[in-house]
């Protein structure tokens, strides 16, 4: 992971664009969804760590969910677009 994806996972966290907020937590949901019930999540392994992470790549899982441009080391699931709105006139 660059240091741009981080900054992008934890700028859609803390302060997504107010159009993309729908999109970003919709794909973020999904993805937490197939974190959780994977043997890699944090809650399956002793850490010291209070955050919900991925023991694979270390990324906290709030954060790397909301990073459309980021992929699952695992490739669990991968990048994503913004889809480009349909212009109606």
């Amino acid at each position: 992971m660059s240091l741009g994806q981080i900054i992008e996972g934890w700028k859609n966290h803390l302060l997504p664009q107010e159009k993309e907020k729908a999109f970003i937590q919709h794909v973020s949901n999904e993805r937490l969804a197939i974190c959780n019930a994977c043997d890699k999540h944090s809650k399956n392994h002793a850490s010291v760590r209070p955050d919900a992470h991925c023991t694979e790549c270390g990324c906290t899982l709030s954060a790397k969910t909301k990073c459309l441009t980021c992929e699952c080391p695992l490739k669990k699931w991968m990048a994503q677009q913004i889809p480009e709105e349909n212009d109606v006139t």
